[in-house]
């Protein structure tokens, strides 16, 4: 991963952090997140990879609330690599994306949204938090 790369980190219970990390790695069970969102202190904590939803890499930690992704696969002529990929998640949510990697018995895959407007450059999704992948023909 390359440094200090913006985080948005989802739990399974909701609960939400916002930071850098420069250790995040799929090969281990943790890394750190230096929160940027709470104080000016920098707190950095140990995040265990057992309690996420998800890893989302972002663009900014503001985002756009009001903006809609498309949900789907309907512009014609997008080109991605990877394989069109639909995810369900055990809290109800559903985004579409692009995978190169996704196998259920790893701890998790990523995800490239679909849509290049959204605020989400990518995403690790934790195979404990899905409920079900989907791959549409393409």
């Amino acid at each position: 991963m390359a440094l200090d790369e913006k985080l948005v980190v989802r739990f399974q219970n909701g609960r939400v952090l916002k930071g850098i990390s420069n250790d995040f790695s799929t090969n281990r069970d943790s890394f750190h997140l230096t929160l940027v969102n709470r104080s000016s202190t920098n707190q950095t904590i140990k995040i265990s990879f057992g309690d996420l939803k998800g890893i989302f890499f972002v663009k900014d930690f503001v985002g756009k609330k009001e903006y809609q992704e498309d949900k789907g696969f309907f512009k014609p002529g997008k080109t991605f690599y990877g394989k069109k990929t639909v995810v369900h998640f055990k809290d109800g949510e559903i985004l579409y994306g692009f995978t190169q990697n996704y196998a259920q018995d790893r701890l998790g895959f990523f995800l490239y949204p679909y849509d290049s407007q959204s605020n989400n450059l990518k995403l690790f999704a934790l195979n404990s938090s899905v409920t079900k992948v989907e791959f549409p023909p393409s």
